[in-house]
């Protein structure tokens, strides 16, 4: 092919083809939150998703392609709130509603968060250039920002990964261990209202934690 030659465009996707393929995706998502990576089968998903297993190959083409579709997906919109943390905005203000955001995941996201722990859990064998990459570039970037703040003496000193860290674990553990939250909480504390609840408890751990110390 002559160098000045042009490959053709990627066609464009139909609706139909769009809306198959996000039911491939929902339908995934399910049975691999329910079985992890290992249990899951083409077989399970193609019966969640209503179609038959030749279908459903035309799409995707082996059950790993359908994970790292989703796993690209889920990182997404799991890094969305860090990515909204405004170097500019108040510091207090922005970490109290990176807080919120992350509960608000766990309360309408818990699947997508299962998901994301089974893989940790196994090593992350087929996300980790996304962690090492993506993920690590994004937490870097948001703790020089947390970093920056410290140092203008805005909020108290402490390790801005270490802080991140502890944001992502105390908000979703409520997604993953929802059963637990749930069954502890008991009648009456264990509903919607749960998330209530921790959004007050968490920000006033961080916040307290985190407001500058008088000199």
């Amino acid at each position: 092919m002559s160098a000045d030659v042009q490959a053709p465009a990627p066609r464009r996707r139909t609706r139909i083809q769009r809306e198959k393929r996000d039911l491939i995706l929902e339908a995934a998502l399910e049975v691999f939150s329910a079985h992890g990576f290992r249990g899951a089968t083409i077989d399970q998903i193609a019966e969640a998703a209503g179609m038959s297993k030749p279908n459903l190959l035309y799409y995707f083409r082996r059950k790993e392609d359908i994970h790292e579709t989703l796993m690209q997906r889920l990182l997404d919109t799991w890094l969305a709130p860090l990515r909204e943390l405004d170097d500019v905005g108040d510091p207090l203000t922005e970490l109290r509603s990176y807080i919120h955001r992350k509960l608000e995941m766990a309360r309408d996201f818990p699947r997508e968060s299962r998901l994301f722990a089974n893989e940790i859990l196994q090593g992350a064998p087929r996300i980790m250039p996304l962690l090492e990459g993506e993920l690590k570039a994004l937490v870097d970037d948001k703790a020089a920002v947390i970093d920056g703040w410290m140092r203008s003496g805005k909020i108290a000193r402490t390790d801005p990964r270490h802080l991140i860290f502890s944001i992502w674990a105390t908000t979703q553990h409520y997604a993953d261990f929802d059963v637990q939250v749930r069954a502890v909480l008991g009648p009456g504390r264990g509903d919607e209202h749960r998330f209530e609840d921790a959004a007050r408890f968490l920000e006033n751990l961080f916040m307290d934690g985190l407001r500058p110390r008088a000199r």
